[in-house]
């Protein structure tokens, strides 16, 4: 089903420029009779460059639209720069996206921080934002950013859906929580206290790191003495810790007993 729903996300998101009204308009940035330019950025190197392979399948989805005859005739270019999961270079790639190679919008650029980083600049330039691909709870402020349109689900809701579903389990667990010390990260946080309330002081040991540390060992030390029964990350898949004896680590949020 997420296959399906993220194909057809993608069509849609091709499809918006293909529409009659807009096709006549030949002043319209990144489009013309024969392509239509879509830009984005992903860490293809860097402390999150598993996510690379995000940017990998969206290649070879357009390549698939191409080899059926495009979007009303007219073929994509996808245009996509590794930003090293840092938000200046971010920035950097961003614009030379919009400004040197004229993309028609931006697609699925990946990242937290790093779209927190363009997001000011492409609303000032009224270049279409699309489908983030992050699941801050900070998208979809339509007033402010009208531009920028998010899809993937809110962080905050899961870490919600987790916590909920420790307190199912496991009635009197305690929770270790290891977040990324960021607006990824620190949804996570806002999530788990939403449902615990003022229990979660009892309840749960928070330890925080950095995108660009290269280990998590001292952290996972910490929440290993805390006595915790579950652990829940909001971390990246390159960063599980050399070696664990009472738990695991994995990509993304999840909630390990």
């Amino acid at each position: 089903m997420m296959t399906l729903t993220r194909r057809h996300l993608l069509a849609t998101g091709t499809a918006f420029v293909a529409a009659p009204a807009i096709a006549r308009a030949q002043d319209l940035p990144g489009v013309t009779a024969t392509e239509i330019r879509i830009g984005n950025t992903m860490p293809y190197s860097g402390p999150a460059s598993a996510y690379g392979s995000i940017g990998r399948s969206h290649q070879h989805f357009f390549k698939m639209i191409n080899d059926q005859g495009g979007i009303a005739g007219r073929k994509i270019n996808f245009i996509t720069y590794d930003d090293n999961y840092s938000p200046p270079k971010t920035v950097e790639q961003v614009r030379r996206l919009v400004e040197q190679d004229k993309v028609a919008f931006l697609f699925n650029t990946l990242g937290t921080a790093t779209n927190s980083a363009i997001v000011r600049y492409v609303n000032q330039r009224k270049v279409p934002h699309l489908f983030l691909s992050t699941g801050a709870d900070k998208w979809g402020n339509y007033q402010e950013t009208p531009w920028t349109m998010g899809w993937q689900p809110s962080y905050r809701t899961e870490a919600q859906i987790y916590t909920k579903h420790m307190l199912e389990q496991k009635p009197g667990a305690k929770l270790a929580l290891l977040y990324q010390n960021d607006d990824f990260g620190k949804d996570y946080v806002a999530g788990v206290k939403d449902v615990l309330g003022a229990k979660y002081d009892s309840i749960v040991r928070a330890v925080s790191h950095e995108a660009t540390d290269p280990t998590i060992d001292s952290q996972v030390v910490t929440l290993q003495g805390s006595g915790a029964d579950v652990l829940l990350t909001a971390t990246t898949p390159k960063l599980p810790p050399r070696r664990s004896r009472r738990s695991s680590m994995s990509a993304g949020g999840r909630c390990i007993s």
